[in-house]
């Protein structure tokens, strides 16, 4: 048995806790996977690596309309793919050299482990390890349902289609979310023939119905969408390909295609570290429950020297919560009689597809509730890129800004973007929430630049009916 002062299960958001203030103590970090975690290795970093060149490749399709025509030589996918990994294989291999060689207070442990206690746990490969303070930042990992042929090798997740080595002629994405509205973008751009099968009516079901509704309408338009579709089978052919069953509304139809990419939600690794065993709080999705502090829960009470982050136990699957999980755990770990507590009023998220969606606070049907339990009224204001000048200057008919908020306050509860670099635009509206300011004072106390896309938040603003 090896006793430690820190031990820190995970090494993406958690890897930032051992920071100098740790120098003079005994720590070790745990980490069965690759090193960095999903961010990093399989993430958002290579996602939006192969984002950027797809909005390249997709312009050659959209700019015609405005008297410019290009045209699309080709996707050279290998070179793409590798450009990607060789820099994030870099740093993933060089984050590992960092703690497993250079830090003389470090140990690396390269394997899975299991609770056994509340700060302790055993290695795949038996030994034990108990530690003053323990760290749960052991991530997520993409679900696999229960399907004939799931295992086949065409058969992939967002872990391992990025590194395919050549690019589907013919892609199934199994899933609604923003891994699979990311992912159509990717290889829709690049040439591939997308299909996407959704067991629901929309895609982007998590935000705002308006948003949701017109981002389906965009993806029937760029790929073959099948809503209130499931897959009940998946077999192999003998030229390398796979047919998959899809059973719809027009009952079941047989798909031919190379590759089949499921992306239908991840679930927390709890179950891997024996989190329920261990008599640890659990919600009904399988995190684990936390206090405000990060403290990990056990009947309902914190659990002495036992901390969590990221992935395992926040209901937001976003690398700035993880990090600013972190941030927080790192104080409270070194400062227990000044503990700090986690802010998670305003959660921002984007959808980098296209279009991109971005996200922050109460969807509408969210802020009716809040106004029927507060007794407030809300009002909402949708203003389409289009009714700008810089939208002009696009011939946009897609995007749009939606803000809700209380009539008689002016206080923002929610703005929901759809459009042309929705995750930048959303930016200002983040920060107003986040300090308190109100969409009147925001609209008219300041300059917008003319004729800037973010002239769409001014008028958005401006058409509330405040009181």
């Amino acid at each position: 048995m090896t006793h430690y002062d820190l031990a820190v299960i995970g090494s993406g958001s958690g890897n930032t806790l051992i920071s100098p203030e740790w120098a003079d103590r005994k720590v070790v970090l745990v980490d069965g996977g690759t090193f960095g975690g999903t961010c990093l290795n399989v993430g958002c970093i290579p996602t939006k690596m192969y984002v950027y060149p797809a909005q390249l490749a997709a312009a050659a399709g959209e700019s015609s309309r405005l008297g410019v025509d290009l045209t699309l030589d080709r996707v050279r996918w290998s070179d793409i793919r590798d450009r990607i990994f060789t820099r994030i294989d870099a740093i993933s291999s060089g984050g590992r050299a960092y703690r497993a060689d250079e830090l003389e207070n470090v140990t690396l442990i390269e394997e899975y482990v299991r609770l056994t206690g509340e700060t302790s746990f055993e290695t795949a490969s038996g030994d034990l390890v108990t530690a003053d303070q323990v760290v749960i930042a052991a991530g997520s990992r993409a679900v696999l349902p229960e399907i004939p042929g799931i295992s086949l090798p065409q058969v992939h997740t967002s872990d391992t289609v990025m590194r395919l080595q050549d690019r589907p002629r013919r892609l199934l994405i199994v899933g609604g979310g923003y891994i699979a509205a990311e992912f159509a973008h990717v290889f829709g751009s690049f040439g591939t023939d997308v299909t996407i099968a959704v067991r629901s009516g929309g895609m982007l079901r998590q935000l705002d119905e308006t948003v949701s509704e017109a981002f389906t309408e965009h993806a029937a338009r760029q790929w073959d969408l099948r809503l209130d579709t499931d897959v009940t089978g998946i077999t192999a052919n003998d030229d390398g390909s796979v047919t998959v069953r899809l059973s719809g509304p027009a009952g079941a139809v047989d798909l031919e295609v190379d590759a089949v990419l499921m992306a239908v939600g991840r679930t927390p690794n709890t179950d891997r570290l024996g989190a329920s065993d261990a008599g640890l709080d659990l919600h009904d999705d399988g995190r684990l429950a936390v206090d405000e502090y990060q403290r990990v829960l056990r009947d309902g009470r914190p659990v002495e020297g036992l901390w969590s982050l990221g992935d395992v136990s926040s209901a937001h699957q976003l690398k700035h919560v993880a990090n600013h999980e972190a941030k927080i755990v790192a104080h409270n770990l070194l400062h227990p009689e000044a503990l700090r507590a986690s802010d998670h009023r305003f959660v921002p998220s984007a959808v980098f597809s296209h279009p991109q969606a971005a996200s922050v606070g109460m969807t509408e049907e969210e802020a009716l509730l809040h106004a029927e339990a507060s007794g407030t009224t809300i009002v909402t204001a949708v203003q389409h890129y289009g009714s700008t000048a810089y939208g002009w200057a696009m011939e946009d008919t897609q995007g749009f800004a939606k803000i809700i908020a209380e009539r008689s306050t002016g206080r923002i509860l929610g703005a929901h973007i759809l459009g042309h670099e929705a995750s930048m635009i959303i930016q200002p509206l983040i920060q107003a929430m986040s300090f308190g300011l109100d969409a009147r004072s925001m609209a008219r106390g300041q300059y917008w630049i003319h004729p800037a896309l973010t002239e769409v938040v001014e008028n958005a603003l401006l058409n509330l009916a405040l009181d």
